[in-house]
């Protein structure tokens, strides 16, 4: 048997368990966030990750009033993901602003969109990370991938994944589900070059 034919054991982490490392002090000055039992390093943003936030940020607060935009915040998953995951979406767009998320964070289902911008990271957030939040019953994911300069929109959960993903590139017009305002791909994507 190959080295690479090896499968060696992992630790899967449960939410209590990372909550416990973080009050321990353990991450201090680091961010992870949960997915399916793995701890998923955050890394620092690369200038055109966090610029992209901001176009999308301020395209969305043109029509959605800002207290129900998160940046980078975590969301709670449902069922058998609860334990497992605690995704921290660079953005998401809550249905409504609710004082009870001083005690909680916003449920899957009280999220109407969740964004990722992907530069080193799109084989994941298109694959592993769509899941949990699909199960959650985020209606809508997007995912867009700065190094292929594209827009991938997932739509239609079953519970377990999304039905429907559509690629939009530079030129093409996106909205979100059920809304009339629309941006087109290259006004939320940096520059070129």
């Amino acid at each position: 048997m190959l080295a690479s034919e090896l499968t060696l054991p992992r630790k899967r982490f449960t939410r209590t368990e990372v909550d416990h490392l973080i009050d321990s002090g353990f991450f201090v000055g680091q961010r992870y966030e949960l997915i399916d039992g793995d701890l998923i390093d955050k890394m620092g943003q690369s200038p055109p990750h966090a610029f992209t936030i901001g176009l999308v940020l301020n395209w969305l607060a043109s029509f959605i009033p800002t207290r129900q935009i998160q940046i980078q915040m975590p969301i709670h998953t449902a069922g058998e993901d609860y334990d497992r995951s605690v995704p921290e979406p660079d953005l998401a767009v809550l249905s409504e602003f609710k004082a009870e998320y001083q005690r909680r964070h916003p449920r899957g289902d009280e999220v109407l969109l969740v964004v990722e911008v992907s530069d080193t990271t799109a084989a994941f957030d298109l694959s592993r990370k769509a899941v949990p939040y699909a199960r959650a019953g985020v209606p809508e994911y997007w995912v867009l991938d700065l190094t292929r300069r594209m827009l991938v929109v997932h739509r239609q959960s079953d519970g377990k994944l999304y039905r429907h993903i559509q690629m939009y590139s530079g030129h093409d017009i996106v909205s979100m589900q059920g809304r009339s305002e629309s941006v087109r791909v290259d006004a939320i994507l940096p520059q070129e070059g």
